[in-house]
């Protein structure tokens, strides 16, 4: 009976390999690290008093470094007890608890036509390869080697070119005599009863092959080497062979070097292709990527086949942290003991690609070591937006953490999360508990209030010690958007704004993570501190005594480098508010802009995807009058950049 190649891999993955072979030998205690899955014995196919039988679960493979032999389950089975293969796999399949496949005729010819398909595949792989190496390739060969790839990188993943023509890989399929019908099936033209000929679905494109979990060749994505082409990125659409949502990029390649000779424990999830083949280079072979779309729940599946906490690695502007709340929410649910989620935040405006091309991967693994916990980033997302200055607010946040907490299936993980979830606002919130609805400390007194507040400064319970100590508000060498920065620094230095503008002030928000972390604590001093208190001198206490104090120098030395001198205390506070007011505008139309070219980007890349070319015209106009406003945008601040430079009003000397 023939079975297939999903059926085989299903019954793999229920069973670790190690319950298969644990029937037949002794684990060596000293050398196997059984919670990693890796295993030692004396081999049983071969005597020998010294363990050099090894065996990993995540793998599926043994290999006896003393004789030689290897295989997965079945192999093991069939080679040490002379099982046929039917009876290896109805062993297996009777381990895993799933019922062996009745012969299906209609299934059986699926699978011969998979395995021609996957023939037609690697016949179309070879083509763009010998398609890069030519004359026509010139392009995309300097386009590779200016993004920093060696030829030994371009060989391992078998990268191509498709040539600008509309025919060129399809005669050539042909002319190897591969009927149309199967190159329509693999998804290499672009064909339908609309269209009277079929042509080429890749056209002057950098090309990607993408595997399959048993390294075949299942599908493309390609990169357009055109600057105005329809979409950037282009992948296969879905096949015979390929499902989008079910194929991380490298999985095999990651899978392999987990617990390798670089000591790879987890699996890292980034972005693009360009990403992962750059950590490759650069030496951190266990990354793979979905392929140009959200996570979806089927491939957070194949990561934790992997590995028990996979991290998540995410760009650090908004874009990243809206996708890394996605990756939270969707993965939140199917938690459970011992199995989890992390997530690894980028320097603003960089991707791994460019940390490691610049420094090698001292800076990545960097960011590696600072990956936040799911629980962590769950309470970031609910209180970084702030303005938790009144009951009903904080009960807000309250009832939203709950609800948020309330997916996560496994009883035993939820109940940990919604105990965490309680100490956080318990310590969140402890400052604002001291005072009374006016603002006047209980029991009177303005010295004890100041007792109060410094202990909740100094840590002890309070979350404000953990954070100062964490990598979370410590300074960095990076600089914000300089409008963030004179955002900021106008409230610092001009405190009447937080009484006066408050609802403006509190609805700001921040592209910079470091500003992220700190508006929040800004806010909270409405809560925290009367409003006769409310100082310039007393906010950056505050701040400084909650590991700040290197933003702020980094924010000051910015805001004066450019002399912007409503943001100083020594502007007035006419000017200052008028300069904050201009800034929030700016900033508000800015982020609105960025949202609509987002949404329209991805509008055009479905509208590509499905050949609709009768909306993917009014979509790029619409998507250059939105650039161009943005164009626009960026003009007129420039021309204000020194926002109430007119009045001249000051309380002091101007800065120099």
């Amino acid at each position: 009976m023939r079975f297939s190649n999903h059926f085989l891999d299903e019954i793999r993955d229920r069973v670790p390999i190690s319950a298969v072979i644990g029937r037949r030998v002794s684990w060596d205690r000293k050398k196997t690290n059984a919670p990693k899955g890796d295993y030692w014995a004396c081999c049983p196919f071969h005597g020998e008093k010294t363990p050099s039988f090894h065996c990993e679960d995540r793998k599926g493979r043994y290999h006896c470094f003393g004789c030689g032999v290897s295989g997965d389950h079945f192999r093991f089975l069939t080679d040490l007890d002379g099982m046929s293969f039917p009876e290896a796999v109805e062993q297996i399949a009777n381990l895993a608890g799933v019922p062996m496949p009745k012969p299906d005729p209609a299934e059986a010819k699926r699978e011969e036509l998979r395995t021609t398909l996957l023939d037609v595949m690697e016949l179309a792989t070879l083509f763009f390869q010998e398609q890069l190496q030519s004359a026509a390739g010139a392009k995309a060969r300097a386009y590779l080697r200016d993004r920093g790839l060696s030829g030994r990188t371009i060989e391992t993943f078998r990268l191509g070119y498709a040539p600008e023509s509309r025919n060129a890989l399809k005669e050539y399929l042909a002319g190897k005599g591969i009927p149309k019908d199967q190159i329509e099936a693999c998804g290499l033209v672009v064909h339908g009863p609309d269209i009277p000929v079929s042509y080429d679905r890749f056209r002057d494109r950098i090309m990607f092959p993408i595997l399959s979990s048993r390294e075949r060749v299942i599908a493309f994505g390609g990169r357009a080497m055109a600057p105005d082409a329809m979409a950037k990125y282009l992948n296969s659409n879905d096949t015979e062979l390929f499902h989008k949502g079910n194929v991380l990029y490298n999985f095999a390649r990651a899978r392999r070097a987990l617990g390798g000779a670089d000591g790879a424990s987890t699996v890292i999830a980034v972005e693009g292709y360009m990403d992962v083949i750059a950590l490759h280079q650069a030496g951190i072979e266990n990354a793979v990527a979905p392929l140009g779309t959200a996570l979806t729940e089927n491939q957070l599946e194949l990561l934790w086949k992997m590995t028990p906490v996979p991290t998540l690695c995410f760009d650090g502007d908004g874009a990243g942290l809206r996708a890394a709340n996605r990756a939270a929410d969707l993965a939140l649910p199917h938690i459970r003991p011992g199995r989890s989620v992390a997530f690894a935040l980028l320097p603003d405006g960089k991707d791994p690609d460019d940390l490691v091309r610049e420094d090698g991967r001292a800076p990545f693994d960097k960011v590696l070591l600072e990956a936040k916990p799911l629980a962590e980033m769950i309470w970031q997302r609910e209180s970084a937006t702030g303005g938790f200055e009144t009951p009903e607010k904080r009960a807000e946040l309250e009832a939203k953490l709950r609800q948020t907490v309330s997916v996560i299936q496994d009883e035993s993980v939820r109940r940990h999360y919604q105990q965490v979830m309680r100490e956080k606002l318990n310590a969140f919130f402890a400052p604002a508990r001291q005072s009374n609805w006016n603002g006047q400390q209980r029991g009177g007194g303005k010295g004890r209030y100041q007792q109060n507040n410094q202990r909740h400064a100094g840590g002890g319970r309070d979350l404000s010690g953990n954070l100062a100590r964490s990598a979370l508000v410590r300074g960095t060498e990076e600089l914000p958007a300089l409008r963030e920065a004179v955002m900021v620094m106008t409230v610092i230095n001009h405190p009447q704004l937080l009484t006066e503008e408050y609802d403006s002030v509190s609805a700001v928000k921040f592209e910079n993570r470091d500003l992220q972390k700190l508006w929040p604590l800004l806010l909270s001093q409405m809560s925290a501190v009367p409003p006769a208190e409310l100082s310039r001198e007393s906010l950056t206490e505050r701040l400084e005594s909650q590991g700040f104090g290197n933003v702020l120098t980094l924010l000051n030395q910015q805001v004066r480098n450019a002399r912007l001198w409503t943001a100083t205390p020594q502007a007035a506070f006419e000017d200052a508010r008028e300069a904050f007011t201009q800034a929030l505008a700016l900033d508000k139309r800015a982020r609105a802009l960025k949202r609509q070219i987002a949404e329209l980007e991805r509008e055009i890349a479905t509208a590509v995807e499905e050949g609709d070319e009768e909306s993917f015209g009014p979509l790029m106009s619409t998507l250059r009058e939105v650039k161009l406003e943005v164009s626009r945008l960026e003009n007129q601040e420039a021309i204000i950049d020194g926002f109430g430079v007119m009045s001249g009003r000051v309380k002091g000397a101007v800065p120099g």
